[in-house]
């Protein structure tokens, strides 16, 4: 039985206390980068398609040598979280002076076979084309995955998720199985499993954070003006329309989504006096971002 002294003072405290007499885990900061890229219609009639793309990283050493992650590295001691986000982002990848929110802490006992880690995890929503990429520091590549999470099967109680990450010659496939758990009175769906399908496999748990990157940005998406980052300076509703179906993984249906939207994130566009023209189909009125603020 160990016998803690007693101190008078706080200062006669602290100048005693050793950090080292108890075990301490690790910090490391993990992040999620997401964009959109237009992807050209053959048909000049229909309007071009947009994907979903996360930015991972290629590891150039152990663990998981050669396996694709989220960048993200370990916090110094004499930083924030913030900091040490915005330091890894640039070492990894040469990108800088990108706005990033805090998603979640991942604390699962194993979940580094290293030792003991914890991570934050950030977001961001970006335009990619205003980013120039580069793998550097411990990153032996950085690409830019397309990302899609599409319902399999659905009941009362359980939600079955295909979650695919594909790029070049490389896809990834995990199924996600929600459930709906009763918590007080309120309803909660809830991630209780994810299983690798096919593929290539994800480094250390960054397939949970990235599913959880998705659930959350579907929702915010749908009430935050953050969608506004992805259109041109003007855009038709069909484009807004698309881009909502790639975000939020469902479709709308043309004839009410003005409608549905107006009710959403309607407050922060304004039709303008203008129509689309060109690429042979009927001209359809034009909308902007009005510049209310909102953040992710």
């Amino acid at each position: 039985m160990t016998i803690e002294k007693k101190y008078e003072t706080e200062e006669e405290f602290l100048e005693n206390y050793k950090p080292g007499d108890y075990e301490r885990p690790s910090v490391t900061v993990d992040m999620l980068l997401f964009t959109t890229e237009t992807v050209e219609n053959e048909d000049i009639k229909r309007v071009d398609k947009e994907e979903l793309k996360i930015l991972l990283i290629k590891r150039a050493g152990f663990p998981y040598k050669n396996c694709w992650a989220l960048p993200g590295g370990f916090v110094d001691m004499n930083e924030s979280l913030d900091e040490a986000v915005a330091r890894e982002l640039k070492e990894e990848t040469n990108i800088e002076n990108v706005y990033m929110e805090q998603l979640y802490t991942f604390g699962d006992v194993k979940r580094d076979p290293r030792m003991r880690v914890i991570s934050p995890a950030y977001m961001a929503l970006v335009d990619s084309k205003d980013l120039k990429i580069k793998a550097s520091d411990d990153a032996k590549d950085v690409e830019w995955f397309t990302v899609s999470k599409k319902l399999i099967n659905k009941t009362d109680s359980v939600i079955y998720w295909g979650l695919t990450l594909k790029a070049r010659d490389v896809e990834m496939e995990y199924l996600v199985r929600d459930e709906v758990v009763k918590k007080g009175r309120i309803n909660v769906v809830e991630t209780v499993s994810i299983e690798h399908v096919s593929g290539d496999k994800i480094a250390f748990d960054h397939f949970k954070i990235i599913n959880l990157g998705l659930d959350r940005l579907k929702n915010k998406v749908e009430y935050k003006p953050i969608i506004f980052n992805l259109l041109p300076e003007k855009f038709t509703l069909t484009q807004l329309r698309h881009l909502y179906e790639i975000l939020i993984g469902e479709k709308y249906d043309e004839k009410n989504f003005k409608r549905k939207i107006s009710q959403k994130v309607g407050v922060y566009m304004e039709e303008l006096d203008e129509k689309q023209t060109g690429k042979g189909f009927k001209p359809a009125k034009l909308y902007r971002y009005n510049g209310e603020t909102g953040s992710i």
